[in-house]
């Protein structure tokens, strides 16, 4: 019986996710581009502020879907069109095959992950597209992601670290399989946002969705590893949020390992009571699905201030 509630949820997820903004167009000023990788024509959306000015060579954005949604789903969750306009970046939102992302993860949590797509080609292939026709800073290309989308941020972060600063993952951890892989070539800031009222994405790691999707490793071994691969102190500054919506029945604490190589940092937001979700976003499904939304921060605005702070040298 479990397992078939897990698989319910699971189902849940991925098309409430989609059909929360259905029949949606993209926002103003972003337009759908496609690039060929290997045998296959990946989509995205690329949003560009038309204030942008043409020669400063601007950060760039990825922010990666969840299982079952799509970039055009992310745009609309996490509302990073706005604030790249206010702050001056591009964002990308991609498109994943079947719409998931080969994360690490075991083969049979979808196709792509069965068919081992190549989606850190496909994003090493939108870096080159976009940086041939805007001015990008190659010392501010920074990743973040929901869910499958988080997991496979630390995923790409790790194999595609010459290229990326900074990555956010949200609610997602490094996919047990690949955590003995895990040795990046070059140390990446990483800020970590996750519930420990997790249903899906377990904050102490385990089956995701019951085990019908895969499996991540304990939040706690996931800054483990970026700390020891970056270099950081092994005691953490620690803190707590204001909390600024006491109706939310959430609290958000902060941990920093600092002095990483190359000014790195590791971050990790612990959001106790929160769910699978985004923090400051909506409610997407019901709580009993996916957990509580944390109201005391915004974390479009968080992840984007932590990039500022995290370029590479």
């Amino acid at each position: 019986m479990k397992r078939w509630i897990a698989l319910a949820i699971s189902l849940a997820i991925c098309t409430g996710c989609a059909m929360a903004f259905a029949q949606r167009k993209p926002g103003p000023n972003t337009e759908p581009k496609t690039v060929q990788v290997g045998n296959l024509t990946r989509t995205y959306l690329l949003h560009v502020s038309p204030s942008l000015p043409p020669d400063k060579p601007c950060p760039l954005v990825f922010v990666f879907h969840g299982g079952g949604g799509n970039g055009q789903v992310t745009e609309r969750l996490t509302q990073f069109s706005p604030v790249a306009d206010r702050e001056g970046f591009i964002a990308v939102y991609p498109d994943g095959i079947g719409k998931n992302w080969n994360d690490g993860r075991e083969p049979y949590v979808s196709p792509s992950h069965r068919d081992n797509v190549d989606d850190v080609g496909f994003v090493s292939a939108m870096i080159d597209a976009v940086s041939q026709t805007h001015a990008i800073d190659p010392k501010r290309i920074f990743a973040t992601g929901i869910s499958n989308g988080a997991i496979f941020s630390h995923y790409v972060g790790a194999k595609l670290s010459t290229r990326f600063a900074a990555i956010a993952p949200v609610v997602g951890g490094i996919a047990e399989p690949f955590a003995p892989q895990f040795k990046p070539d070059e140390p990446v800031s990483v800020f970590i946002l996750q519930g420990t009222d997790d249903p899906l994405d377990p904050y102490h790691g385990g089956g995701v969705a019951g085990g019908r999707r895969g499996h991540i490793i304990d939040t706690d071994k996931t800054v483990e590893l970026w700390t020891r691969q970056d270099g950081c102190a092994t005691t953490p500054q620690t803190g707590e949020l204001p909390d600024s919506d006491p109706s939310d029945a959430c609290r958000v604490k902060w941990s920093t390992w600092s002095k990483g190589r190359n000014g790195t940092e590791v971050t990790l937001y612990t959001i106790e009571g929160g769910g699978h979700t985004w923090p400051g976003g909506s409610q997407f499904l019901p709580k009993f699905i996916v957990g509580r939304v944390c109201h005391d921060f915004d974390a479009t605005q968080a992840i984007w201030e932590f990039f500022t702070k995290h370029p590479k040298p």
